[in-house]
């Protein structure tokens, strides 16, 4: 990584000779948090290791507003992580609504719509990172295809669930987007940002970074579900207008998110916007730039189907009478609207993916979770 060195088995040393702490190969490089960085390593460097990830699993972003975790709870998580699943290891963080998002993303629409971006502007990209990559889901799905894989976050613990849960095999290094990057000095055929672009500031220079890390010959930048600024959109940030977006973005195709996910499901190459005033009143955007940009290609499933013989269940939001129960109000009004599975189903339990199962796969009335769901 630049300019970092290994100083210990559990720390690393930047440029200035400052130390940082790492847990399960994960770099804590918080501008901001150098008091809590400190006091994690004091443990570290004391044989504490249990007692420096319950500092480290505790940080949370600067838009968070819900509970802090129970020191407890944490603790326990701590202590029985090898036999938790990721839903028990989320309720022991104490995360709300943001466990509800996370552990339903494999059939969230907006997750879909990042999918069918990549697949539809796909090149056999051998390499990929992503940034707030939350707790690993697109890189799990790249990961699965045969990309090396690497993924940051401003929360650790979004990034210790990814390296036990979701995708262990990800280089994963926890720091502020808007703050130095620690980031190898290396090119990625696709370089990412999905569902969180909105938050990030500052924007220029981020968008900057993220440009400096697509490979100069066949390197895809892809961005989905940017709110926009001028829908009510339910989640906070700082969202954009697509004339703000065109922008930032000139030579890129720019599609309604809502587009991806139908394109996805209808099997067929997303439709661009012609110009921003298409995309004035929509509820999220996406887009595509880069030197191995070229026009959409039908979306077949590439990405949007689990591999051939994956294990598959019945969607968990769907109850034991096969219809959809919401795990809360807001999160059916957020993501209700563009579900694509149906609000009942006749699927079975469990199946394998298959040609006989990629309907059910591709709509999400089934999905191919983490082993440990």
């Amino acid at each position: 990584m630049i300019g970092l060195a290994a100083d210990t088995a559990h720390s690393v040393t930047d440029e200035t000779a400052r130390r940082w702490p790492v847990v399960d190969g994960i770099p804590f490089l918080r501008h901001g948090r150098e008091a809590l960085a400190a006091e994690a390593l004091a443990r570290l460097d004391a044989g504490d290791r249990d007692g420096a990830l319950v500092l480290l699993l505790a940080d949370q972003d600067a838009w968070w507003r819900g509970e802090t975790a129970d020191p407890a709870d944490l603790r326990e998580l701590v202590r029985r992580r090898a036999g938790l699943t990721l839903r028990e290891a989320m309720r022991l963080l104490s995360w709300g609504p943001v466990a509800d998002y996370f552990a339903h993303r494999w059939s969230d629409p907006t997750f879909l719509s990042g999918l069918a971006l990549v697949e539809a502007h796909w090149r056999a990209p051998s390499s990929g990172v992503e940034l707030a990559c939350g707790i690993g889901h697109h890189l799990r799905e790249w990961s699965r295809r045969g990309l090396r894989v690497a993924g940051a976050d401003v929360v650790f613990a979004k990034l210790w669930l990814a390296r036990h849960w979701v995708v262990p095999d990800a280089e994963l290094a926890c720091f502020d987007a808007g703050a130095s990057w620690p980031l190898e000095p290396r090119a990625y055929d696709l370089v990412a940002c999905h569902d969180a672009f909105y938050f990030l500031e500052p924007k220029p220079a981020i968008l900057a970074k993220l440009r400096g890390h697509v490979a100069p010959a066949n390197g895809v930048l892809a961005v989905s579900h940017v709110h926009n600024r001028d829908w009510p959109n339910l989640s906070s940030g700082a969202a954009v207008t697509a004339a703000e977006l065109a922008g930032a973005f000139p030579d890129a195709a720019l599609y309604e998110d809502a587009e991806l996910t139908r394109a996805l499901i209808e099997r067929r190459a997303p439709r661009p916007a012609t110009a921003p005033a298409e995309l004035a009143h929509v509820e999220a955007f996406s887009l595509a730039e880069g030197p191995g940009l070229a026009p959409a290609q039908a979306i077949t499933g590439r990405l949007a189907l689990p591999p051939e013989g994956s294990p598959l269940r019945r969607n968990p939001l769907y109850a034991d009478d096969g219809t959809v129960h919401w795990p809360s109000e807001r999160y059916a009004r957020e993501y209700g609207p563009h579900a694509t599975y149906p609000a009942h189903t006749e699927c079975p339990e469990r199946a394998t993916a298959g040609a006989a199962t990629a309907a059910w796969a591709l709509r999400r009335e089934m999905v191919d979770l983490p082993e440990r769901w």
